[in-house]
């Protein structure tokens, strides 16, 4: 891996930044009905995805270490991941975009957006390279079927 900054760790840094954002920022402010319905929802589905991926992970007991990919004993292809290579971190994002809905800052959406592109470049890809040498063309097909994100 590139880096071996854990994804929580990532998480929690953008969503300090987006605090930090909807603190400082003198404009950029939103409010609109149904926005704190809004944040639940997404709140409500990202726990809903990441607990079935977790569960998708320890049913076919495998590691859920996202900095050791090359760990894992098996290719996870059901359930959720039928939908998304990456479902704990479309969690993530999910959450962040529901905490940017919170704070009421439009400005926030590039914050995510910078986490999708960090996420993507220094985790994702080291992660696919890694599943790639492990699992070789079983894993390049499951790339060619399922979408990184969603």
């Amino acid at each position: 891996m590139e880096l071996k900054i854990p994804p929580a760790v990532v998480f929690l840094v953008f969503a300090g930044l987006m605090y930090l954002l909807a603190s400082f920022l003198p404009f950029g402010y939103f409010d609109f009905f149904g926005r704190y319905y809004l944040m639940g929802v997404l709140l409500f589905f990202a726990a809903i995805v990441a607990a079935w991926a977790l569960f998708q992970f320890f049913r076919l007991r495998t590691t859920v270490d996202p900095t050791a990919p090359s760990k894992a004993s098996r290719l996870v292809q059901g359930g959720i991941f039928a939908y998304s290579r990456n479902p704990m971190y479309l969690a993530l994002l999910m959450v962040l975009l529901g905490w940017g809905i919170w704070l009421g800052n439009a400005f926030n959406t590039l914050l995510a957006a910078g986490f999708v592109a960090y996420m993507n470049r220094f985790q994702i890809i080291p992660e696919e390279t890694a599943l790639l040498e492990s699992f070789g063309k079983e894993y390049r097909q499951y790339c060619l079927n399922v979408r990184r994100w969603f």
